[in-house]
């Protein structure tokens, strides 16, 4: 049996020192292999575009070309791509904004090396990962939003037995095919299944659905906890 191939990862920093610190990290991983290094936002999305790596650990502050919208455009081109966010910055602010243009996770630049390649490995396969920190955070905000609408939309929304199976897959990352495989539907089933979700959730895109999945225990958000 051929081994499993490497999860390919492109780092984006404009330090090179910070570059090669990463680099060595996640190299030292049997499972993981950096394929490239970019020093701007603009070097990030041409490179990206070019090698098609698993997994992107983007910096926020870069010249040419911020992160944010670095990572935006990666997206914009490749739904599916995997932008793992690596900044140091923590305030809710870059986060939520990070999370809404729909990257995967979100680490602060102190995290240990265990979680950078441990954050890599999950992203890879399409679930959420944060800093415990990050985690904590968005732990405490989404339970404030939570009591400011009367604990959850959920107990006021009343879904189907199909649409939150819908829900759960979409959430998971699924594809419409995919969901449509899983249940043994059409295509066109699932999109009106997702088209009336939205409608009872007043919710207009994919990671919002996501993250009202999370807060409704739908899913579980898989954040890591261990304390740095």
């Amino acid at each position: 049996m051929n081994p499993a191939r490497p999860i390919t990862v492109l780092l984006a920093d404009d330090h090179r020192i910070v570059r090669e610190g990463l680099r060595k990290l996640l190299e030292s991983e049997s499972d993981i292999e950096v394929v490239g290094e970019a020093a701007t936002g603009r070097q990030a999305v041409e490179i990206t575009a070019r090698l098609r790596p698993d997994v992107v650990v983007m910096d926020i502050a870069m010249p040419r070309l911020n992160g944010l919208e670095a990572a935006r455009r990666i997206l914009e081109t490749d739904p599916a791509a995997r932008v793992l966010v690596l900044s140091a910055h923590s305030d809710d602010a870059y986060v939520e904004k990070v999370m809404e243009l729909g990257a995967a996770g979100y680490l602060i630049k102190q995290t240990s090396a265990r979680c950078l390649a441990e954050a890599v490995r999950e992203v890879r396969k399409g679930k959420p990962y944060f800093s415990p920190s990050v985690a904590r955070q968005r732990g405490r905000l989404r339970r404030e939003t939570l009591d400011r609408r009367g604990r959850s939309r959920a107990g006021k929304v009343r879904l189907t037995p199909r649409e939150t199976e819908v829900l759960q897959l979409v959430a998971e990352g699924a594809a419409n095919k995919q969901v449509a495989g899983e249940l043994g539907i059409s295509v066109k089933t699932v999109e009106k299944h997702r088209n009336s979700l939205m409608r009872k959730l007043d919710i207009h895109d994919t990671a919002s659905l996501t993250r009202y999945a999370i807060a409704a225990g739908v899913i579980e958000s898989n954040v890591q906890l261990t304390i740095l």
